[in-house]
């Protein structure tokens, strides 16, 4: 059932060192129709052991008064070096546990919401805010596109398997109440191609048409992302659908930090999410990614994600060099602006990262040396 309705606003395109504004009411969105581990542990005798789319020189969405736009504005990760706990040891892997170093940076955490930050061969730098299951709007599809890559490996650079397009896909093509990309029936798509289309302007339909493609049906693919996600540790995790359209899916910063450390480490993965455009075959639509950092401040993906009931979400993945050594550094934001509209919460989404990311960039390697 959809979410309540509201009508977007398209988002400006921010310069790197100033806030994203919220878009201005009434335009159109153009390009795209839009975890204790605790081993807890106790200490005893013995230590006892988580589109409507329109076919023109853009897409539309029309939105009536009555639906909610579930908008896609939506790492990897290794843990290393020293690092200590600070309070409760969160459920999970090593990169749940705070980095020492993390305590001489002053990161300016969202001031709402909650998000989790991990650098890759260095450790956690922390999570704020209560990990409360929350929607995540598009950012489920994260884990639709790793179950998928899971079933379906692909090598670097290849096509991977071929995909026909059903008359199911085709149809939710013209949805006005969420985001899709155009596919036509009975046409043959690559793997690479769909997983472009439904990560980079988010398309539902396609998230859909990949599930059933996988599992035979979207109920039997649902169950592969929960086991999925339970053996990855997201014991605060819930999905309910394949493509975040569904207010009922539900998740964690943290459990969504340890999805995009497992994530990441695919290659295909890692360039699917950093591709900046896509085209559908045979509708001559460009879409740009919906993720507006890409390409700056060292940010090569990752998902946004934004709903009335979501607020705005973005998983992010930048780089920074440390002591001659390029890290991967990842983050989630969700939870901001929820209750608003889906542009309003996408761009404080996009704000609040762009504002972490600027500062773990700078401080992360004097940072390494004062630790």
């Amino acid at each position: 059932m959809p979410d309540t309705p509201t009508v977007p606003a398209p988002d400006p395109t921010p310069t790197p060192a100033a806030p994203i504004p919220a878009p201005a009411a009434g335009n159109d969105f153009r390009g795209r129709v839009r975890s204790r581990f605790g081993f807890g542990s106790r200490l005893r005798a013995r230590l006892s052991f988580r589109f409507r789319f329109r076919l023109r020189r853009s897409v539309l969405v029309p939105l009536t008064a009555a639906v909610v736009l579930v908008a896609g504005t939506g790492g990897w990760y290794a843990a290393g070096g020293g690092r200590s706990t600070v309070g409760p040891a969160p459920a999970g892997g090593p990169g749940d546990v705070v980095a020492p170093l993390a305590r001489s940076m002053h990161l300016p955490w969202p001031r709402e919401g909650q998000a989790s930050v991990a650098v890759e061969g260095i450790g956690s730098l922390g999570t704020r805010g209560e990990q409360k299951p929350v929607p995540i709007a598009s950012v489920t599809k994260v884990m639709t596109a790793y179950v998928i890559l899971k079933d379906h490996p692909m090598r670097a650079d290849a096509p991977g398997a071929t995909v026909v397009a059903d008359r199911r896909a085709a149809d939710e093509s013209y949805s006005s109440v969420e985001t899709t990309a155009p596919v036509l029936a009975g046409r043959e798509y690559t793997q690479r191609r769909l997983l472009e289309l439904m990560m980079v302007p988010s398309g539902n339909n396609v998230a859909r048409l990949l599930a059933r493609w996988d599992a035979g049906g979207e109920k039997a693919f649902v169950a592969k992302m929960n086991r999925t996600a339970a053996g990855l540790g997201m014991r605060a995790t819930t999905y309910t659908g394949v493509s975040g359209m569904e207010a009922s899916t539900r998740s964690t910063a943290a459990d969504q930090l340890r999805l995009a450390r497992a994530a990441m480490k695919d290659p295909v993965f890692r360039q699917v999410v950093a591709t900046a455009s896509v085209t559908a075959p045979g509708a001559g639509v460009t879409f740009r990614n919906t993720n507006k950092l890409l390409g700056r401040d060292g940010v090569i993906g990752l998902k946004t994600g934004s709903s009335t009931p979501a607020g705005g979400n973005l998983v992010w993945a930048t780089t920074q060099e440390v002591a001659g050594v390029s890290r991967l550094v990842l983050g989630v934001v969700l939870h901001q602006r929820a209750g608003t509209t889906p542009a309003e919460g996408s761009a404080a989404a996009h704000e609040a990262s762009r504002v972490l990311i600027t500062a773990i960039r700078a401080d992360l390697p004097a940072a390494v040396n004062r630790a």
